[in-house]
């Protein structure tokens, strides 16, 4: 995993909480948790592959 991947998380997040935040103190609160509901699949996809390498290593692990 690299530092890269870790700013552009960090980047996400700060991102979606500023507009979730801008968008909820303007009244449009549906339009705030579809910002959240969607950094949190950006980010999940990012993830998912890192998460796929550590379940093999550890099937890997315990498969004397």
């Amino acid at each position: 995993m690299s530092v890269n991947l870790i700013f552009k998380i960090a980047a996400v997040g700060i991102l979606v909480s500023v507009l979730s935040q801008v968008l909820k103190h303007s009244g449009r609160e549906e339009q705030a948790f579809l910002t959240s509901l969607a950094g949190l699949l950006l980010v999940l996809f990012w993830i998912v592959p890192y998460i796929y390498e550590l379940f093999e290593s550890i099937q890997g692990l315990f498969s004397l």
